[in-house]
């Protein structure tokens, strides 16, 4: 957890809250972000603090919260820390910067100075990114934070990394992921050696953009004094995110989206046909009473609502996004897993085991001369 001084117009502190650090994890909720804010949200953040021995910090204008606090009968349970403006979901990454009291902005600064132990929100990605860049700073030798998720895989979960941070990254930030990756899969999931694959269009070594091509060399390649090591197995392709036959998944921001939401379309899309096969025939009810345990724990592996949200890795800060849609049960999640990775100490984890990076110097296109003599100049 950074404990940097706080930056010159960052809005007022407050000290007292430091007397509840250090004595279980303090989780800053973001109440003003997500489609069904703040009722969803602030009714999500009182089931963690009261079922995972955790203590919610809201940040976001009082006067819309103590009602909504006031209907949930939670009384003096959850502590509101005043942010009087608001990014809304339709707000991109430039708003972060328009907005330094905005809710998000407040739960960062409070991460940053010590206060909360994480920060949730399901705001606008763009916006919760760029503001904890911002606030909370990335860490030594990480140019670009990814958002990784846990996919449902069998027999274990698998990571997938980057789903929404960097878009348009260069080839050395893809290398970064994996590295990301591998280190969030050995201390959240427990697997020692990783094995990492690099999404693109086919199996084969040479298939991809330039962007793919170049990430295989560099993924392939030994690592450079001081680096981390990766278990690298080649590329993986589409159809392969469910199979399991990788731990780390590496991908730019946005195919890892792109992939992440066809997903979460499919598993409904699949989740609703077979409920209709299961209750279309008296015989299908019949079949279904009798393997309803099994149809239990099968819903309760492909709900996305039951994992919580994405962790963005390379901050000096934990930070889990939750989805836009979030509901009270998936904001309950989201403050679970950032309660446990702040009990793990996924960041300072993650620093060591990064450790200090060698300089890296991202390639450039070439440009073009303006002119004819310029270009001859050049050539010179």
């Amino acid at each position: 957890m950074s404990q940097d001084p706080p930056e010159a117009g960052d809005g007022p502190s407050y000290p007292e809250l430091s007397l509840w650090a250090g004595r279980h994890p303090v989780i800053a909720v973001d109440a003003m972000g997500g489609d069904y804010a703040p009722d969803e949200i602030v009714a999500g953040a009182l089931t963690a603090q009261r079922e995972n021995d955790v203590t919610v910090l809201l940040t976001g204008p009082p006067a819309r919260l103590r009602p909504v606090i006031s209907r949930l009968g939670a009384g003096p349970e959850l502590r509101v820390v005043p942010a009087e403006d608001v990014v809304r979901m339709d707000e991109g990454a430039l708003s972060s910067f328009r907005r330094p009291r905005s809710s998000i902005a407040v739960a960062c600064q409070l991460v940053r100075r010590g206060q909360a132990s994480a920060v949730v929100s399901a705001g606008s990605t763009g916006a919760v990114v760029a503001t904890a860049r911002h606030r909370l700073l990335s860490l030594p030798g990480v140019p670009r934070p990814g958002i990784a998720v846990v996919l449902p895989t069998s027999p274990n979960p698998t990571v997938l990394i980057d789903a929404g941070a960097t878009a348009d990254p260069k080839p050395e930030m893809l290398l970064q992921f994996g590295q990301l990756g591998t280190a969030y899969a050995q201390i959240a999931l427990g697997i020692a050696s990783p094995k990492v694959g690099l999404l693109t269009i086919g199996a084969e070594p040479g298939k991809g953009n330039i962007l793919t091509r170049r990430a295989h060399e560099l993924l392939a390649a030994e690592p450079p004094p001081g680096a981390m090591a990766i278990n690298f197995v080649g590329n993986v392709e589409g159809g392969d995110l469910m199979d399991g036959v990788v731990d780390v998944i590496v991908t730019d921001g946005f195919t890892g989206n792109v992939a992440l939401k066809t997903l979460e379309g499919a598993l409904r899309f699949a989740a609703g046909e077979l409920r209709g096969a299961l209750t279309g025939t008296r015989t299908a009810k019949v079949g279904a009473l009798l393997q309803r345990r099994g149809l239990r724990d099968l819903n309760d592996r492909l709900d996305s609502e039951s994992y919580g949200g994405a962790a963005m890795l390379g901050m000096g800060g934990t930070v889990v996004i939750a989805h836009g849609a979030s509901t009270a049960r998936a904001v309950a999640s989201a403050c679970a897993l950032a309660a446990d990775l702040s009990r793990g100490g996924i960041t300072e984890k993650i620093r060591q085991r990064i450790g200090p990076q060698p300089e890296r110097r991202f390639r450039r296109r070439d440009r073009e001369p303006r002119n004819p003599e310029a270009r001859n100049t050049e050539a010179k």
